[in-house]
């Protein structure tokens, strides 16, 4: 389900679930599935699966109890933690996607240098 679009895998995971609550799908109150099942079930590792759910937890979207679960978050409460600013969450967002495509550019020129092609295709060779 997750799709090599330049989307990081959590966030594509993340939008889909929020999609299953808005919808309906995943009512409120009702447990997520384990973190183990939705690494299954989005073919991730458990880290992306937590990464995920800390995005909707950060949306409030979820709640998570100790040694319980995480949880859609009940009818009635606030969606969103007071003080929380979609405007400020979405330009936060923005600054942190062009830091990793910046730090992404950087790591791409060091692997060139440090790996010129030329190494590559000695090393192959042996």
């Amino acid at each position: 389900m997750i799709e090599k679009s330049g989307v990081p895998a959590y966030l594509q995971i993340a939008g889909n679930l929020r999609e299953q609550i808005q919808q309906g799908l995943l009512t409120p109150e009702e447990p997520l599935p384990s973190t183990a099942e939705l690494g299954r079930q989005y073919g991730v590792s458990a880290s992306v699966v937590k990464a995920a759910i800390s995005v909707l937890r950060t949306e409030g979207l979820v709640i998570g109890q100790q040694g319980k679960g995480v949880f859609v978050r009940p009818a009635g409460q606030d969606q969103q933690p007071e003080g929380v600013d979609d405007d400020a969450l979405a330009a936060q967002l923005g600054e942190i996607q062009s830091a990793i495509q910046d730090l992404s550019g950087r790591m791409a020129a060091i692997e060139a240098a440090v790996f010129p092609q030329s190494s590559r295709t000695d090393r192959s060779d042996k």
